[in-house]
């Protein structure tokens, strides 16, 4: 059963200062808490209906704690509408600095603050073998619950760093990183022979790239338009542009 006490802390967790504070985040929903019971992660509290103890028996036979709850107490308690399988407060890692080759290809995000475009922006990332995901300081935090949920659990395997994005990509320009940005005024990506490998930056959902950003990149890009639409979601255009570097 969870107590009030219990609840109450798990509902702090939904607030960046608290997490923080706690150096804790919470993981609702079946795909997500299997990925983070499989990558290891530690627990604080692990709730589970029985339903999930039957379909997950191997993987909570390697020494999980857990609590069987049932699927009021879950919902009650975090953030979904209903949620029948689980529900888990994990500490948050650590992530080591990140000191990038001139062969590795890495995504920089300039003040994303949509948690639901950053969290896929992190699933698009894993599904193309990106490790790395670069984030300016007022970006979406990366342990929000609605982030989390949108990874559907890549949050276990891509690293997500938080930092002055424009004084690192002045580092990275003069380190001879290829450092590409997201434009209307680039160049046409159908046009160009890309290799996976450089940065590329996606800027705001609603004002693209800061100039103070723009100004370190060297090579501005776009998607092609064939319509009327105005603009793309920005983890849509992620995923485009992606697929155009992977693709060649």
């Amino acid at each position: 059963m969870l107590s009030k006490a219990v609840v109450k802390y798990i509902n702090s967790l939904q607030i960046k200062k608290y997490r923080h504070q706690h150096q804790a985040f919470v993981v609702e929903g079946a795909k997500s808490v299997k990925e983070l019971l499989q990558a290891n992660f530690e627990l604080q509290h692990l709730f589970i209906t029985e339903a999930f103890y039957h379909e997950n028996t191997k993987t909570l036979a390697k020494g999980y704690h857990y609590s069987l709850v049932t699927e009021q107490e879950l919902t009650k308690a975090g953030t979904y509408a209903s949620n029948n399988a689980a529900l888990a407060v994990a500490k948050m890692r650590s992530v080591p600095p990140l000191q990038p080759e001139t062969s590795d290809f890495i995504i920089a995000l300039d003040d994303v603050r949509d948690p639901g475009n950053l969290g896929t922006i992190i699933r698009i990332a894993d599904w193309y073998g990106i490790n790395h995901l670069v984030c300016s300081e007022n970006c979406a935090d990366f342990y929000n619950s609605k982030v989390i949920a949108a990874t559907m659990g890549s949050f276990t395997r891509v690293q997500t760093h938080y930092l002055d994005l424009a004084m690192w990509l002045k580092e990275q320009a003069g380190a001879s990183h290829k450092i590409y940005g997201a434009s209307l005024a680039g160049d046409n990506l159908h046009t160009l022979h890309l290799k996976p490998k450089g940065i590329v930056v996606l800027g705001n959902e609603a004002n693209g790239i800061r100039p103070e950003v723009q100004a370190h990149i060297n090579h501005l890009i776009k998607i092609p338009a064939f319509g009327q639409a105005e603009s793309l979601n920005v983890a849509t255009a992620t995923a485009i542009i992606i697929d155009n570097f992977k693709r060649n």
